[in-house]
Protein backbone atom coordinates (compact mmCIF):
# COMPACT_ATOMS: atom_id res chain seq x y z
CA UNK A 1 0.00 0.00 0.00
CA UNK A 2 1.51 3.33 -1.12
CA UNK A 3 0.80 5.51 1.65
CA UNK A 4 1.90 9.42 -0.22
CA UNK A 5 0.17 9.24 -3.65
CA UNK A 6 1.46 12.82 -4.62
CA UNK A 7 2.58 16.22 -2.95
CA UNK A 8 0.05 19.20 -3.15
CA UNK A 9 2.02 22.07 -5.47
CA UNK A 10 -0.91 24.61 -5.48
CA UNK A 11 0.08 28.12 -4.81
CA UNK A 12 -1.66 27.72 -1.64
CA UNK A 13 0.49 24.58 -0.63
CA UNK A 14 3.57 26.60 -1.56
CA UNK A 15 3.08 29.67 0.18
CA UNK A 16 3.20 27.45 3.66
CA UNK A 17 6.64 25.53 2.29
CA UNK A 18 9.01 29.06 4.24
CA UNK A 19 6.91 27.76 7.59
CA UNK A 20 8.36 24.21 7.35
CA UNK A 21 4.87 22.80 5.79
CA UNK A 22 4.45 20.54 3.33
CA UNK A 23 1.15 18.90 1.81
CA UNK A 24 0.45 15.46 0.22
CA UNK A 25 -2.27 13.59 -0.96
CA UNK A 26 -2.50 10.52 1.09
CA UNK A 27 -3.98 7.39 1.05
CA UNK A 28 -7.78 7.64 2.86
CA UNK A 29 -6.98 4.62 5.14
CA UNK A 30 -3.51 6.25 6.70
CA UNK A 31 -3.32 7.35 9.58
CA UNK A 32 -0.98 10.01 11.05
CA UNK A 33 2.16 7.43 12.07
CA UNK A 34 2.10 5.70 8.96
CA UNK A 35 2.37 9.16 6.81
CA UNK A 36 5.07 10.22 9.50
CA UNK A 37 7.35 7.16 8.59
CA UNK A 38 6.36 7.53 4.63
CA UNK A 39 7.40 11.03 4.92
CA UNK A 40 10.82 10.30 7.02
CA UNK A 41 11.55 7.60 4.55
CA UNK A 42 11.33 9.11 1.56
CA UNK A 43 12.64 12.16 1.57
CA UNK A 44 15.32 11.98 5.00
CA UNK A 45 13.99 14.45 6.54
CA UNK A 46 12.62 14.77 10.53
CA UNK A 47 8.72 15.42 10.87
CA UNK A 48 7.76 17.08 13.63
CA UNK A 49 3.92 16.69 13.38
CA UNK A 50 1.38 15.96 11.07
CA UNK A 51 -2.48 17.12 10.18
CA UNK A 52 -5.26 15.33 8.91
CA UNK A 53 -8.17 16.90 6.37
CA UNK A 54 -10.21 14.45 4.43
CA UNK A 55 -11.57 16.39 1.90
CA UNK A 56 -14.99 16.09 0.31
CA UNK A 57 -14.98 15.82 -3.49
CA UNK A 58 -17.08 18.86 -5.19
CA UNK A 59 -20.29 18.29 -6.80
CA UNK A 60 -20.35 19.22 -10.90
CA UNK A 61 -23.07 19.09 -12.71
CA UNK A 62 -23.51 19.67 -16.88
CA UNK A 63 -26.28 21.06 -18.92
CA UNK A 64 -26.36 18.69 -22.34
CA UNK A 65 -28.55 17.99 -24.67
CA UNK A 66 -30.15 15.53 -23.10
CA UNK A 67 -30.56 17.11 -19.91
CA UNK A 68 -28.59 18.44 -16.78
CA UNK A 69 -25.45 15.28 -15.95
CA UNK A 70 -24.74 15.78 -12.04
CA UNK A 71 -22.13 13.98 -10.63
CA UNK A 72 -19.15 14.17 -7.77
CA UNK A 73 -15.42 14.73 -8.14
CA UNK A 74 -13.21 12.32 -6.06
CA UNK A 75 -12.83 12.55 -2.00
CA UNK A 76 -9.12 12.67 -1.12
CA UNK A 77 -7.32 12.65 2.43
CA UNK A 78 -4.98 15.56 2.66
CA UNK A 79 -2.15 15.44 4.87
CA UNK A 80 0.21 18.76 5.94
CA UNK A 81 3.56 18.08 7.17
CA UNK A 82 5.42 19.78 9.58
CA UNK A 83 8.94 19.72 9.65
CA UNK A 84 12.28 20.21 11.74
CA UNK A 85 13.39 23.76 11.76
CA UNK A 86 16.06 24.14 9.07
CA UNK A 87 14.57 21.53 6.72
CA UNK A 88 13.39 20.94 3.63
CA UNK A 89 11.54 18.91 1.00
CA UNK A 90 12.98 19.93 -2.85
CA UNK A 91 9.76 18.43 -5.12
CA UNK A 92 10.90 20.62 -8.11
CA UNK A 93 14.67 18.76 -7.86
CA UNK A 94 12.35 15.01 -8.77
CA UNK A 95 11.08 16.35 -12.23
Amino acid sequence: MAILIKPILTEKATSSNDKGKFSFIVDTKANKVQVKKAVEKTYDVNVVSVNTINVLGKSTSKFTKTGIVSGRKPSYKKAIVQLKEGEFIDFYSQI
